[in-house]
């Protein structure tokens, strides 16, 4: 049967089409997982490899992960792998982790321990979502009962490896074939079910380049305020990956079209968005720290709006690290030419100077500033790190043999003395010591 599509969701209930389709599985954790198919197949059961594996291997992509859907139960699947090498970390909701085993694995790991698990979760179908992210109870059940509970057409694929077939009861393969992201069955219910579906649209629109269907865009921007009840810190996850990835800018655009960015990113209310687009032209990918950091530069309040989305996204400590670290030296770095080396040396030892140099890239093509002071940075990270940071010419128990009272001025006088060194006004201990002599503190 072939699938019909217009503006409305298109389901093709209970009868799969099914697509002869050659993938190449041959990684470590695909393997892992056919080899897991294949033992679930042996024992009677029914197996395939379900979800964003299938999904990024008709893009072409190299998937992250090999999730498995089998029509064995939790306690079936441990009975064929055994207790020792399975974990039933969402058995509740059909999901066991199976371990690699050594004995028959592919992939023969040396610490089989210290591998992911792969997921093999139950064919299901879902009771009601209580609380706007979770249903409250699972009900196991058909491939195509599983296939009609997942959130869009793109993520609602089987396959087959024993065939090599697609097995697609959504009009996934078409959607894909469209570059178009739209929900399985009415968008409205199925946002309804699981809020965060809204942002994971965005998200997958951002992350791969697809345009949102019009009747799921529709139903986003009209339950746009119900994004509220997902926690902050689960935003925080989606938006990393909005950010880093080359399609940042049309993620920021849907934000803001489909009503979502006053709840997710209110920030981006009071910046410049021709500045933004201007940052983030220039290069097509980041990773997000860099890209936290380009985007608060057009801020009139950055270091404000970083304290605020550390709190809302709960940022890690490096996080924050990273950020603040680029916005106070990115802006040197793209001019370092008109800057005193004083002020770009401790830039350049810092440990975070591959994320302030990211920027300052960025900052000086959107601003037009040139390259002279780039490349002075980079010819002063191939010096030798004792040229690039010589040491100092005096420490806190010179001072004291200097009979200067201790206290605050010990860091005002090092910190003069370092200035001048690193500016060739001072070169030895002598010239420092006399400095300290003959100067007032």
């Amino acid at each position: 049967m072939e699938c019909f599509l217009s503006d409305t969701n298109c389901i093709n209930f209970l009868i799969p089409i099914r697509t002869r389709y050659d993938f190449d599985f041959s990684s470590p954790p695909a393997q892992e997982a056919i080899r897991i198919i294949d033992r679930l197949r042996e024992a009677g059961f029914t197996a395939y490899l379900a979800g964003g594996s299938v999904r990024d291997a008709l893009l072409g992509k190299s998937p992250k992960d090999y999730d498995v859907a089998t029509d064995a139960t939790p306690d079936a699947i441990r009975g064929v792998f055994g207790k020792k090498r399975t974990l039933a970390f969402g058995a509740s909701f059909g999901v066991v982790g199976v371990l690699p085993d050594r004995r028959d694995s592919v992939t023969q790991p040396p610490r089989a321990d210290k591998v992911e698990p792969t997921e093999v979760a139950t064919f299901r179908s879902d009771g009601v979502y209580l609380d706007g992210r979770r249903p409250d109870s699972v009900h196991f059940g058909s491939a195509e009962a599983d296939a009609l509970r997942r959130d869009f057409t793109i993520n609602g694929l089987f396959f087959d490896p024993v065939n090599s077939e697609i097995i697609d009861y959504v009009c996934g393969r078409e959607d894909l074939q469209r570059s178009l992201l739209r929900t399985i069955g009415d968008a409205r219910q199925r946002f309804a079910e699981d809020k965060l579906r809204m942002l994971r649209a965005v998200r997958f629109a951002t992350t791969i380049g697809f345009q949102i269907a019009p009747e799921t865009a529709n139903a986003i921007a009209e339950k746009a305020s119900e994004i509220e009840v997902v926690s902050g810190e689960r935003i925080g996850v989606e938006m990393r990956r909005c950010m880093a990835s080359e399609h940042v800018l049309s993620g920021l655009d849907y934000l803001t079209d489909l009503q979502l960015m006053r709840y997710v990113l209110p920030e981006l209310a009071q910046m410049d968005h021709a500045v933004i687009h201007q940052l983030f032209l220039h290069r097509r990918q980041r990773e997000f720290p860099s890209a936290l950091a380009l985007l608060l530069l057009a801020s009139p309040s950055a270091n404000a709006d970083l304290r605020a989305i550390t709190e809302r996204w709960k940022l890690s400590n490096e996080e924050v690290r990273i950020v603040t670290a680029a916005l106070r030296g990115a802006p040197k770095l793209a001019i370092a030419h008109q800057v005193a080396w004083s002020k770009i040396q401790p830039i350049l030892i810092d440990r975070d100077v591959r994320y302030v140099l990211d920027v300052a890239c960025d900052l000086a093509v959107a601003e037009g500033l040139g390259d002279e002071g780039l490349q002075r940075v980079k010819a002063a990270l191939e010096l030798p790190s004792d040229v690039l940071d010589p040491p100092p010419l005096l420490n806190g128990s010179d001072l004291a043999r200097l009979k200067i009272p201790a206290g605050p001025v010990y860091a005002k006088i090092l910190n003069r003395l370092r200035q001048r060194q690193l500016d060739g006004e001072l070169s030895t201990r002598e010239q420092a010591i006399d400095e300290v002599r003959t100067t007032k503190w």
